[in-house]
């Protein structure tokens, strides 16, 4: 495509060191979609005759078919693309293919096609998301009213529901949907017809190509058009976040399936076993959903180092955009696909989760709380607690067993019926809070919202 210029063929590790038609390939779809735009403007601005448009289009869509169905052959030394599909356009219509690349460059051309398929990608991850937040849906209305601790510093903090804690990761994911709708937003817009860097003198109707690929605007400055990847790194950010939020359920999964916590039971279909000790069942799924966080946060760091230091417009680092991208949604897509199943099959051991609850000093908040509504202030409450929990442990006596009047006057009578579970729970009605009643709302409003 460069013979004009140059007299001497390319070395052969030149084009392997600067292929990309091994991994961009798969914008085929989209490179097509906008060459199918690009020419319907040079038709409607009369650059090509209906006839020529015609040709282009059923070539263009002869060629997806055959590289759908797996008959294309893609030449390295085509380097990229959009290369590979034009080259095969002109062999197979003539003169016509040649003037598809009229007020057009590969810079915004692949600008263009990388916005089609992140747009694309981004719906899909969404789908999923939601497909894993109604299994942990389904598992919260199961376990609404499981009683577990919650759990500050890995310590056992106050009592909660399995249901409460699951909803946590709903909500997680919900922000993580919004920011994937809120970068799609951005990215839509389309880039085709700033060409290289300056736009072309010969001016095709940006608005048309535009509605027809689905884009909501144009670009406004052809310079900042080619060389912008933010919609990458912003998507690498939203990706990784999510997986961040992922690894962090796959963490607490990891723990409840534990001997020592024994919450949970995973299915034999989502754990390994080990070659040696012949009792193990390895939470696997989780743990490796955990280490591909690392993998995800690679990604947006490599985009992030690639782009820090070019300057506008067209740079060939710029090529190394694809892989991390490429890869984070191929690792999203199966965490979130092989999780969504996890969760659906995944158990809870209820008198497990019940016996560690009912440790009572998960209620010396609560006993702190009773004071303060006898008129004690809080920080004296909350010393007068705070010696009522070093006795039990200095006796050995649970605290809701203690004389508790003995230490102090200000405990009534009445002050042993704090350590009830229900009680507790019930009494946590903000919003918010984790009352088995707040979740039954939540579960209902959740459905409804993900229906």
């Amino acid at each position: 495509m460069w013979k004009g210029r140059f007299s001497q063929d390319t070395s052969s590790l030149v084009e392997q060191f600067g292929e990309s038609i091994s991994y961009d390939w798969r914008l085929f779809p989209h490179d097509v979609a906008g060459s199918i735009a690009h020419a319907r403007a040079q038709k409607n601005a009369g650059l090509l005759t209906e006839e020529e448009f015609s040709s282009i289009e059923k070539g263009l869509r002869e060629i997806e078919a055959d590289i759908v169905a797996g008959k294309f052959e893609f030449r390295t030394s085509l380097e990229d693309i959009h290369m590979n599909i034009e080259s095969e356009l002109t062999k197979r219509i003539g003169p016509a293919g040649a003037k598809l690349h009229t007020a057009r460059s590969r810079n915004d051309q692949v600008a263009t096609d990388t916005r089609l398929y992140c747009r694309t990608e981004i719906g899909l991850l969404i789908e999923m998301i939601t497909g894993l937040q109604k299994a942990l849906l389904d598992r919260t209305e199961k376990y609404a009213a499981t009683l577990i601790p919650g759990y500050t510093h890995l310590q056992r903090g106050q009592p909660v529901t399995a249901g409460h804690h699951l909803l946590a990761y709903v909500e997680m994911l919900e922000r993580d949907k919004s920011r994937l709708a809120d970068c799609r937003k951005r990215l839509n817009v389309s880039p085709l017809g700033s060409g290289a860097l300056a736009g072309s003198t010969i001016n095709l109707d940006r608005q048309a190509i535009a509605e027809e690929l689905g884009f909501e605007s144009v670009t406004r400055n052809s310079m900042d058009a080619i060389a912008d990847r933010d919609y990458i790194a912003e998507l690498l950010f939203t990706i990784s976040l999510c997986g961040v939020h992922l690894s962090r359920l796959s963490e607490d999964l990891i723990l409840w399936c534990s001997s020592e916590f024994g919450f949970a039971l995973l299915s034999d279909a989502h754990t390994t076993g080990s070659s040696l000790m012949p009792q193990k069942k390895n939470p696997d799924v989780c743990e490796i959903t955990r280490g591909k966080t690392g993998r995800l946060t690679g990604n947006l760091v490599n985009i992030l180092v690639a782009v820090k230091g070019l300057p506008l417009t067209y740079n060939r680092d710029l090529q190394e955009d694809k892989p991390p991208l490429f890869d984070s949604i191929d690792t999203l897509r199966l965490v979130l696909a092989v999780n969504t199943e996890m969760i659906f099959a995944m158990e809870l051991r209820e008198e497990k989760c019940r016996a560690a609850a009912s440790d009572p000093m998960l209620l010396a908040t609560d006993l702190a709380d009773y004071l303060v509504k006898k008129g004690v202030p809080f920080r004296h409450a909350h010393e007068l607690v705070g010696k009522a929990v070093a006795e039990s442990v200095a006796t050995g006596t649970p605290l809701d067993q203690l004389d508790l009047a003995a230490i102090d006057p200000a405990y009534g009578p009445d002050a042993k019926e704090i350590f009830s579970l229900e009680r507790a729970l019930a009494s946590r009605t903000n919003p918010g809070a984790p009352s088995i009643s707040n979740v039954q709302s939540e579960i209902s409003a959740w459905k409804s919202r993900l229906a």
